[in-house]
């Protein structure tokens, strides 16, 4: 018959594999929040420049209807940046939920370990016990006979 410590090892792979495929959730939301994060960097810095190159236009005359092309296009940029910032943040939120999901599977997982290796150290001592108990028997029974 195995030992509890044995037995439990099959549990321990169980709560290894949920956190490991935690893990692997993690980063794969991280990836789509960094991927998130890289568009809203590159709409910001379309923004920069455009402003950048209608200031440098806007040193000559600039017709009246370039200009609003030039406003409507910025505010529709914001807008743009406004949505691709909530997004982001959404998915930020998730990389946290994520991360917390990890965090549990691992205490879990280690928890499991410790609960192990405390089963071993009962069943050690047990054995030892049980030695001594046998050594001590025979001991006696030695001794009776030489009596």
């Amino acid at each position: 018959m195995t030992v509890r410590s044995e037995r439990l090892q099959v549990v321990l792979q169980l709560e290894e594999r949920k956190e490991q495929q935690a893990l692997d959730r993690m980063n794969e939301v991280r990836r789509q929040w960094q991927a998130e994060q890289d568009r809203l960097e590159e709409l910001q810095r379309y923004q920069q420049e455009y402003h950048q190159q209608m200031r440098q236009q806007q040193q000559g005359t600039v017709p009246v209807a370039r200009l609003q092309g030039w406003q409507n296009f910025i505010a529709r940029l914001d807008l743009l940046i406004g949505e691709q910032q909530t997004r982001t943040g959404q998915a930020g939120q998730r990389v946290e939920q994520a991360r917390q999901q990890w965090q549990q599977a691992w205490e879990r997982r280690r928890g499991m370990e410790r609960y192990i290796e405390t089963c071993r150290t009962q069943e050690q001592r047990a054995r030892d016990l049980a030695e001594q108990k046998q050594a001590d028997e025979a001991a006696a029974r030695q001794f009776s006979r030489r009596r």
